[in-house]
């Protein structure tokens, strides 16, 4: 599953954010990277523990939690703690790699597996040369660019990069999901699934209608297919 989901972050979250991270102290990139994605890593991050990076944490938290096409397409049953960096000037890019499987969250030693890859854009897209999101997957290489404050689902499994940036900064929120539903396929059939279901019953509404009884069976479908896929 690929997804874009705009607006994640209100216009005032994002400029809280934004305003947070950028009078943030910044360091290596490469400190919390594995042994693969280290020797291609180039970026800085924003430590985990500092004042800046937990309130916006907290910021962006807030804003998936209240996100219903987040929730409908990832099923999170634990998002691992959104993180920050910025690529720009000399730290500028982050080749192709793979996502660890388990992230190990540093404070609280909890474990996730990382079945979503989440980036999610902070900064104007023309406010920076290069820095594409580039997923490969079995259609091609997708290159992502986009608006500060949208967020990019991909499969914690896919190959991906960052391109160079060879004008002004980057900035970004990524972070992982463990999703109740662990295969990727099982998660994109229920999410077409909800999003048929959701359109039907909008026409229902309009049409000043009760919901219809084949509304009601989908549903019933739905929920069917997550309580035999799901593992909470």
């Amino acid at each position: 599953m690929r997804l874009k989901i705009e607006n994640a972050l209100e216009s005032g979250e994002l400029a809280r954010v934004r305003e947070l991270i950028l009078s943030a102290n910044w360091a290596d990139g490469r400190l919390t990277a594995g042994s693969q994605s280290g020797a291609v890593k180039n970026n800085r991050q924003l430590p985990e523990d500092s004042v800046q990076a937990q309130e916006a944490r907290q910021i962006v938290s807030q804003a998936l939690a209240r996100n219903p096409r987040f929730i409908t397409a990832a099923l999170p049953k634990t998002v691992f703690p959104p993180l920050f960096n910025s690529y720009s000037g000399s730290q500028n890019s982050f080749g192709n790699h793979i996502d660890n499987a388990v992230r190990t969250h540093a404070a609280s030693a909890r474990h996730v597996r990382t079945d979503i890859s989440c980036t999610l854009f902070l900064s104007p897209p023309d406010s920076y040369d290069g820095g594409e999101l580039v997923v490969q997957a079995s259609d091609g290489e997708q290159r992502i660019k986009l608006a500060a404050g949208d967020l990019m689902l991909y499969s914690g499994s896919s190959v991906h990069r960052v391109e160079p940036v060879t004008r002004g900064e980057r900035l970004a929120c990524f972070f992982w999901i463990e999703s109740m539903i662990r295969q990727d396929d099982q998660r994109q059939l229920l999410f077409d699934m909800d999003m048929a279901i959701t359109s039907l019953r909008q026409k229902d509404m309009n049409a000043g209608q009760p919901e219809g009884e084949e509304v009601i069976q989908l549903t019933g479908s739905y929920h069917n297919l997550l309580r035999m896929w799901a593992h909470v």
